[in-house]
């Protein structure tokens, strides 16, 4: 019988072809793999004179996201396998090593696991810190078998959020103490359950009694030193990483902007209190946030709300200190662009107290892919001054959160979680790596340690210092002093100095020696340290305030900010000379301001005796004052300012009464004042909006009078009657009618209904209407309403936001403005986003639910209209006539570029690479996310006020926000009784039924093109 008729032989056969077939199968898909990490390398283009190399890949790595080599030459490496969604705890960190010396690691073991969603390390004490929110992990390796047996919970409270904003990149700062990147936590509306924590008070575990940060930080950025368990908020914030340059001046990043100088400490901006600064950062790119980029990605992943040819992505911020790249690089800064498989480099340069960043060519990266999985997240400068580049190496880097819901479903979400690189870049002809598991530094004595404090590159400085510093040795190395001392090396000078002030070695001849150093980096930090120990050597005073004159501008404005802790004559004249002599850079002004209000006060007088009307860094500095003062409701100084600020009889007087009067408005507006506490100077400022030849005096005695009210006196009677002629007026500027206008809000304004109800019309300028309905809208009633409701269809989008806000004023007027939307009358797109939420969530249950009805019957639709709008992609639309579209329903709220539109929602230009799939589910289902940075706080105020908006910017004193129509508002923090975020989408839904399709193609085309 033949051997192939047998049907026990026949099974035979097939069995082991299909054994065969799949093996190969098997083997191929191994060899497909291995190609693609071994062709890796040939997707790549890189920077003229830079070589790149693969040093890890699957399946020793998957999923990092950051790493850390050690004294020994060991290598950390934190994945995060569980993003997006993953909670399971399997994140891990990783040892690598390079067994063989072929420069390739090929070995990998496990050091901790069980790790929710890890996101950055730092090498500290015996083991290593991981931050893990909630927490900030000690991870020690106590028996030497490569794996972790110590896990320490070092800080805790955290919010557990969106994973691409929670607590990062723990980094070890010139001056001792460990930063974390770190914002508020992110809304989200799909997600609650997973990332709907908010955080807790920050605290040490160990000291449950010891110092305790707000809930979250309050979004801000956290230092800490948890051998002594110091504890500090920063001024500022970061999304995924920071970075130093050499002189420990930090800087942060942002999803669209990518490089941004951390300008002012916390503890000095929290010296007084009366000081509103709505930012300590400065953006410093001279090519604009939101960036554009020039990928070289071939077929793209792009989600849902994926910026595309901009900035929408950066992270992972590296300033690059290694100082084996050519000397032009020691200036430079990576930041990564994962979103479009690139990494972007800039050049900074020195600008007055902080700095412009310029890319390094118009049109290409440092580093682009051609290959769309290409996941650069971090950076890192080794000890043998290679830059390392993280590759998370994913299909999709974006969050669900910001998807459509089909890719969500797909099941792709995590394709690539067993893949992952990293690669180090170095100069053409540089030998493969050989550090691992290969370096001494952690054997070498305090001596030697001290000698490699003076190393150019910041691995090994920066491990040196951390490595004394946990010696602690009881006695100092000679080499240490003689480091602190010796005049050839300033990098090493600095370390030392900030070593032995971290072993409290520091002294007051090291210090004053320092402050006259030839580097301006050193005398920078000598002043920062020497600001430690004034009240200890105190002579250090008469050391510092020689430096007035320094020929460095971040010295000077160092030196404006420490000795803002100092109260004599000498540094009080000091700084006042400082802020004179250095006007024209602002933040030389808030380091003067920044000094506690008693010091403060007097210099309002020396800025009027010396005002100078044509510059306007003095009306910048006087109205700062003025609100200070108007702030510290001090009633004796601020009815003397306003008898100064109402006179008219000097000729200069003009340019400055006009930011005195409205800084001390702008200080007095949220707070309670008794009724009739500056009714004696009403007259005067009554007499000032009458009299007074300038409009911007009598602009801002309005805003006065609008602070403390009007009484029914005379001369107020005069100032009304005066106002109502103006008004209705042609022969008066644009301006004083606006002004007469407003005047008439103040006091029985039904007197003059029917002059502002004609001032309506579209003859009439937009700032003549909306100041009509401003004032209308103080008319008790539902007058106003009706009004507005019968003019509707000729109202014009500037004119009826106004109208809108007028209607919001009251249950009453609610309730019609909801009887207009249910007849059709009015449009519930027309609402905005901030209006649609503070009816949704009303407190009284009646209109609360009335709301949601006829709102969320939109957002059902919204579903239905998407799919009748998909014909939109298929017609040609005019760029020219979207234009048109764009300012009739979008401009009130977006920025197209810098010159058109308000700023309230995101920059319509950052979305001209996207697709118009995309666009247009945007606009049609805006409910789908809230978009990052975009979410709307409640702030209710001690007086009373409630406000909402978006939260702009904010520092440890003052938040900024800012409304839809591009109006803000600053609050200092102590005027905020209460302050909570609403989950909300940042559009308005049912956009589209005022847009017809072949508009909708207009919109698109025009938001392509950009303006």
């Amino acid at each position: 019988m033949s051997i192939i008729k047998n049907p026990i032989w026949q099974f035979f056969i097939v069995f082991a072809f299909l054994v065969l077939f799949f093996q190969g199968c098997k083997q191929n898909q191994l060899h497909h793999d291995r190609k693609n990490l071994e062709n890796a390398l040939k997707s790549f283009e890189l920077e003229e004179g830079f070589q790149i190399e693969l040093i890890a890949g699957e399946p020793l790595i998957s999923d990092p996201v950051d790493m850390e080599i050690d004294e020994f030459g060991r290598l950390y490496v934190v994945e995060m396998h569980g993003y997006p969604l993953d909670l399971s705890g399997s994140g891990r960190v990783k040892l690598l090593s390079d067994t063989n010396g072929d420069g390739v690691m090929d070995k990998s073991v496990v050091f901790a696991d069980n790790l929710r969603l890890p996101t950055g390390i730092m090498r500290w004490k015996k083991g290593i810190l991981v931050t893990d929110p909630p927490d900030v992990l000690y991870l020690e390796d106590s028996d030497g078998d490569g794996k972790a047996d110590i896990r320490e919970t070092l800080l805790t409270g955290f919010a557990l959020s969106n994973p691409q904003h929670n607590v990062n990149s723990p980094r070890l700062g010139l001056d001792n103490w460990i930063y974390l990147g770190h914002e508020p936590a992110v809304s989200t509306s799909q997600y609650v359950e997973e990332f709907g924590d908010r955080g807790s008070e920050i605290f040490f575990p160990k000291q449950p009694n010891g110092p305790r940060l707000p809930q979250n930080a309050g979004g801000r950025s956290v230092r800490f030193r948890p051998d002594v368990f110091n504890l500090e908020v920063l001024a500022s914030r970061t999304q995924f990483g920071h970075t130093f340059d050499p002189w420990g001046r930090r800087f942060v990043v942002n999803n669209n902007n990518h490089i941004i100088h951390d300008v002012m400490a916390a503890r000095y901006l929290d010296r007084n209190p009366y000081l509103v600064v709505p930012s300590s950062t400065e953006s410093v790119s001279d090519h604009g946030n939101a960036a554009k980029v020039f990928p070289i990605t071939i077929n793209p992943e792009h989600q849902l709300l994926t910026d595309v040819g901009v900035m929408t992505s950066a992270c992972g911020i590296t300033a690059y200190l290694g100082s084996a790249f050519p000397a032009v690089y020691n200036n430079a800064v990576f930041v990564a662009e994962p979103v479009s498989n690139l990494i972007h480099i800039d050049f900074i340069a020195e600008y007055k107290s902080t700095f412009i960043a310029s890319r390094q060519h118009e049109e290409r990266e440092f580093l682009a892919s051609t290959d769309a999985w290409f996941r650069p997240v971090n950076m890192y400068i080794g000890p043998d001054g290679a830059l390392y580049v993280v590759d998370y190496y994913r299909q999709i880097i974006e969050h669900p959160e910001w998807m459509a819901e089909d890719v969500v479903k797909s099941g792709a979400l995590y394709n690539g979680t067993d893949q992952g690189r990293i690669y180090r870049i170095t100069p053409k002809g540089s030998k493969s790596l050989d550090w691992s598991d290969n370096i001494d530094l952690g054997n070498l004595s305090n001596g030697q340690l001290a000698q490699k404090l003076n190393d150019p590159n910041i691995w090994w400085r920066r491990n040196a210092q951390r490595l004394l510093l946990d010696r602690n040795p009881e006695n100092i190395p000679e080499e240490l002093l003689q480091l602190a001392k010796e005049t050839h090396s300033p990098l090493g000078r600095v370390h030392a100095l900030w070593t032995l002030e971290g072993l409290g070695k520091i002294s007051q001849d090291l210090i004053s020696n320092a402050l006259s150093d030839p580097e301006p980096g050193v005398r920078e930090n000598a002043i920062k340290i020497a600001e430690l120990h004034l009240d200890e050597f105190q002579g250090l005073i008469n050391d510092l305030v020689k430096l007035q004159q320094d020929g460095h501008p971040k010295v000077r404005f160092q030196l404006l900010c420490s000795l803002g802790n100092v109260n004599s004559p000498i540094a009080i004249r000091t700084r006042n000379e400082l802020l004179f002599g250095n006007l024209d850079d602002p933040w030389m002004q808030v380091a003067a301001l920044s000094a506690p209000f008693q010091d403060n006060q007097k210099l309002i007088n020396e800025v009027l005796a010396n005002y100078d009307g044509q510059n306007p860094n003095y009306a910048t500095l006087l109205q700062r004052l003025s609100s200070m003062v108007g702030a510290s409701q001090d009633y004796e100084t601020i009815e003397g300012l306003i008898i100064k600020g109402t006179g008219a009889n000097s000729s200069n007087r003009n340019s400055w009464q006009a930011p005195l009067l409205q800084g001390l408005a702008m200080g007095l507006e949220s707070k309670k004042l008794q009724k009739g506490t500056f009714h004696s100077f009403e007259k005067l400022l009554a007499t000032a909006n009458i009299d007074h030849p300038s409009i911007e005096v009598k602009q801002a005695a309005f805003q006065f009078l609008q602070v403390i009210g009007l009484s029914d006196s005379p001369r107020s009677k005069e100032l009304m009657m005066g106002a109502k002629a103006i008004a209705s007026s042609n022969n008066y500027s644009k301006e004083e009618r606006v002004n007469a206008i407003n005047i008439l809000s103040l006091q029985n304004p039904a007197s003059f209904e029917i002059i502002l109800k004609d001032l309506i019309k579209p003859s009439e300028p937009n700032e003549i209407q909306v100041a009509a309905i401003r004032t209308l809208s103080k008319i008790p009633g539902i007058g106003i309403s009706q009004f507005i409701v019968s003019k509707w269809p000729t109202l014009t989008p500037e004119i009826r936001e106004e109208c809108l806000r007028a209607m919001m004023l009251n249950d009453t007027r609610i309730t019609l403005l909801l009887d207009a939307i249910e007849k059709g009358e009015i449009q519930p797109n027309s609402l905005g986003w901030e209006r649609s939420v503070r009816l949704m969530n009303h407190s009284e249950e009646a209109i609360r639910s009335r709301a949601r009805s006829l709102i969320n019957k939109t957002e059902e639709s919204g579903e239905e209209s998407l799919k009748e709008y998909q014909q939109v992609l298929a017609l040609d639309g005019s760029a020219v006539k979207g234009k048109k579209v764009y300012e009739t329903n979008c401009a009130v709220c977006h920025k197209m570029g810098q010159d058109l539109g308000l700023s309230f929602g995101p920059d319509l230009a950052t979305l001209r690479n996207r697709r118009p799939e995309n666009i247009l589910s945007d606009i049609i289902l805006p409910g789908l996310s809230i978009a990052d940075g975009f979410d709307l706080w409640m702030a209710e105020l001690n007086n009373g006020e409630k406000f909402q908006g978006i939260v702009a910017s904010e520092t440890p004193s003052a938040l900024l926000f800012r409304q839809a129509g591009g109006q803000e508002k600053r609050i200092s923090r102590q005027d905020i009784k209460s302050l909570k975020v609403l989950n909300y989408s940042a559009m308005p839904s049912g956009l589209e039924n005022n847009i017809s399709k072949q508009e909708m193609a207009d919109l698109i085309a025009f938001i392509k093109k950009g303006k």
